[in-house]
């Protein structure tokens, strides 16, 4: 367990360790493995130096691990006097910086002095552009460590510069550090070694091996062009002697040549070719005059020069074994030649060879070679130079995208993560999550769990005449008009612009509120299907119906009555129908009732309660589900795709999201027009109408239903309690006596 006292934070929905000095980057092997963010990163794809990279790759297999971060930390932590340095970012390097007490920083002080030594530059600091150009560097030097030495190594000696010029030409090159061309130690021995086997092959040579003196490669190509078509010719010859019957079908026929005289001629060789090359007999001789098929007039003449007229100067004509005999004459220099070596000086010719032989600078060259390498210490430390001079300017940003993740998730736009390859141009929007793919299908099936919405994309520069595929994240906005074929424009970080088709779609929540509106869009959607299939099979059907009228109308014979017309409406069928639609109008419309009378016995803020939580009820569902997802946005899974380890996750917030997705912002436009201006007052009076309209609905339904219930509480109080009034008034009537009559009192 380490003592060192690490500083911490939260990055991206994780604990991160915080560099924030060169004795934090001197103890990274003291890092708990697991509180890395990753464990191994690519080298190529990466919006990073490409020198830097592979320098961090010391075991060349493609990949940078946490094992080669940790020694080139160490390394160059030791170099520096001051490893704060580092944070700086810079490329150059004074030499008061260097730990001339670490021998490493030793020994790469002197080599940067000797780089600014060959290039005639004074000064007390090396930087980038002066080890940028080894050629540069090593452009006056005759030895430089390389083990390579070129026509310059040789001095003023002409015989040995002439002489690796020769073996440059004769057996191959390679690449010194100056940039100029030269031989290796193996390029001088396999020179010396085809040097001694060719002339050891040329004095192998006997007399017979040369029928035809200096001619007698002139002369084998000669027969071997003919030795085919004379093979033929006597075979043809062989079979009008077994049976005349046979000659005229082995023979050219005049009705063959006949088909073809109307044309030109000339133009027919290669037809002409096919025929016999003389016309076969019985007596199966090869005539050497006139007679031979024009076609092959120019190679029989070559043969009989260099062959024929040598064997037989005098004949007229030769027979099979005569010929047989010529071709025998070549054994010995066909097998001469099978043994062939030292082919690879040929072209310098025997005398010149004999006399590099005997003038033997063998030793002489081995020897330059040894010098030069005798300096290879030094000029691997000046390669040494220019990788601490990498390191020290890009070893720190290296380190911010690979131990943490702050590149990312720095709001800064200037600073973006080595993964991002640029910025896509899509549907009024721009995202700065663009990462380069290298095996699609690979990619798709693992970036899919990273929980985002991923647009893959086909991109081609013209200007550079490449193609490439990247997976752009969007974390904002909405995707209804987003489509596989849909085009875009890509920007790569060196603002080149890349033509960009969107291949693939792999969908994923956005946000919470494209969610809430997720099941009205795709109900929409599935009633514009139906529609719009419905609408495609009716017009199908009529097209169908009145192609068939017409044909029946064409192809009726004459005289023919038309057909009756079907009725176009039959009560007795249809009267079940309409009574059944009569029926369902009126439980529709009963239903329709009721539920109006139930919606108006309740209050108003009954029925937004109730569209609330209808809404809520459709919603819902959809909205958890992308909330959950949203939490679990990760981009882990697209870099695992890319051959990346991460070891920790990078949560990609919908805060942070909008970030990474910017989307068009529009200032609010005075149109200038009168007419437009007219229009606009129009709409903004008739939005300010409904919205009156609305409240005043409103007010008049809550003053409705007050007065309502305040009626509805009266009357139920009258029923329970009558009162007063009405009781005085009902008992007189119910006691009242029989008043007395006038006349009884003599009133």
């Amino acid at each position: 367990m380490s003592n060192y006292n690490w500083t911490f934070s939260s990055v991206g929905g994780a604990a991160r360790i915080k560099i924030t000095s060169g004795a934090d980057i001197a103890h990274l092997g003291e890092l708990d493995r697991k509180l890395w963010t990753v464990l191994s990163c690519p080298v190529n794809g990466l919006e990073f130096d490409q020198k830097t990279l592979n320098l961090l790759d010391t075991d060349g297999d493609g990949k940078i691990r946490v094992d080669e971060v940790i020694a080139t930390a160490q390394w160059l932590t030791g170099c520096l006097k001051d490893p704060n340095a580092l944070l700086k970012g810079e490329g150059e390097i004074p030499f008061s910086s260097f730990n001339e007490e670490n021998e490493n920083g030793a020994k790469l002080l002197a080599s940067a002095k000797q780089i600014l030594s060959n290039l005639k530059l004074e000064k007390d600091s090396i930087c980038l552009d002066d080890t940028a150009d080894n050629t540069k560097i090593f452009a006056e030097t005759k030895f430089n460590g390389d083990g390579i030495i070129t026509p310059a190594s040789a001095g003023e000696d002409e015989k040995l510069a002439a002489l690796i010029t020769s073996i440059t030409e004769c057996i191959g090159k390679a690449a010194d550090r100056s940039g100029a061309d030269g031989v290796t130690a193996d390029h001088i021995e396999a020179f010396y070694t085809a040097a001694a086997d060719f002339k050891a092959w040329k004095d192998s040579a006997g007399k017979d091996a040369f029928p035809y003196g200096d001619n007698t490669a002139a002369a084998l190509d000669a027969c071997n062009a003919l030795k085919d078509k004379i093979a033929d010719y006597f075979m043809r010859c062989k079979l009008i002697s077994f049976d005349e019957a046979v000659s005229d079908a082995v023979d050219v026929s005049a009705e063959k040549i006949g088909a073809i005289s109307g044309e030109n001629l000339s133009l027919r060789a290669d037809e002409i070719a096919t025929y016999p090359l003389a016309r076969p007999t019985a007596a199966q001789v090869l005539p050497l005059g006139k007679g031979i098929n024009p076609a092959w007039q120019g190679a029989f003449d070559t043969l009989k020069a260099l062959v024929l007229d040598v064997d037989f100067p005098k004949a007229e004509s030769i027979d099979e074994a005569q010929w047989n005999a010529v071709l025998a004459k070549f054994g010995p220099y066909c097998a001469w030649m099978e043994a062939k070596k030292g082919a690879e000086v040929e072209g310098l010719g025997l005398e010149a060879v004999e006399a590099i032989l005997k003038e033997d600078h063998k030793a002489d060259l081995l020897a330059l070679v040894e010098q030069d390498k005798a300096l290879e210490e030094e000029a691997l430390s000046i390669e040494a130079v220019d990788k601490l001079l990498r390191l020290y300017k890009n070893f720190y940003p290296f380190l911010n995208n690979y131990v943490v993740f702050s590149d990312f998730y720095s709001l800064d736009p200037a600073r973006k993560a080595i993964f991002q390859a640029g910025r896509l141009y899509i549907d009024q929007r721009s995202t700065d999550l663009c990462i380069r793919v290298a095996d699609m299908g690979k990619h798709a099936d693992m970036a899919g769990l990273s929980g985002m919405f991923i647009l893959y994309c086909a991109c081609h520069s013209k200007k550079l005449g490449k193609n490439m595929d990247i997976a752009a994240v969007l974390t904002n906005g909405d995707v209804d008009d987003l489509r596989v074929g849909r085009n875009a424009v890509f920007y790569d970080r060196d603002g080149v612009d890349w033509d960009a088709t969107v291949t693939k779609i792999v969908e994923n929540p956005i946000s919470v509120r494209q969610a809430f509106w997720a099941p009205y869009k795709k109900v929409g959607r599935w009633i514009s299907d139906k529609i719009n299939k419905s609408a495609a099979e009716k017009d199908s059907k009529s097209l169908a119906d009145l192609t068939a009228t017409a044909d029946n109308a064409t192809n009726a014979p004459a005289g023919a009555k038309p057909a009756a017309p079907k009725s176009a409406f039959d009560i007795a069928k249809f009267a079940g129908i309409f009574a059944a639609i009569g029926m369902a109008v009126a439980y529709l419309s009963t239903a329709l009732v009721s539920i109006a009378k139930g919606v108006a016995a309740l209050s108003f803020w009954k029925i937004l309660l109730i569209i609330a939580a209808l809404m809520l009820v459709i919603s819902g569902p959809s909205m958890f589900i992308a909330w959950r997802k949203l939490k679990k946005r990760d981009l882990g899974p697209m870099l695992n795709a890319n051959g990346w380890a991460i070891n920790a996750s990078s949560f990609v917030s919908t805060k942070f999201g909008s970030h990474l997705t910017s989307l068009a912002k529009f200032p609010r436009l005075k149109a200038v027009d009168p007419a437009e201006r007219r229009k606009g007052r129009i709409r903004a009076f008739l939005w300010t109408l409904l919205v009156l309209l609305l409240l005043a609905f409103a007010g008049l339904w809550f003053f409705t239903d007050k007065v309502d219930f305040l009626k509805k509480k009266k009357a139920q109080t009258e029923q329970v309690e009558p009162a007063p009034e009405a009781v005085a008034e009902e008992v007189p009537i119910a006691a009242e006596p029989e008043a007395p009559a006038a006349e009884e009192t003599g009133e």
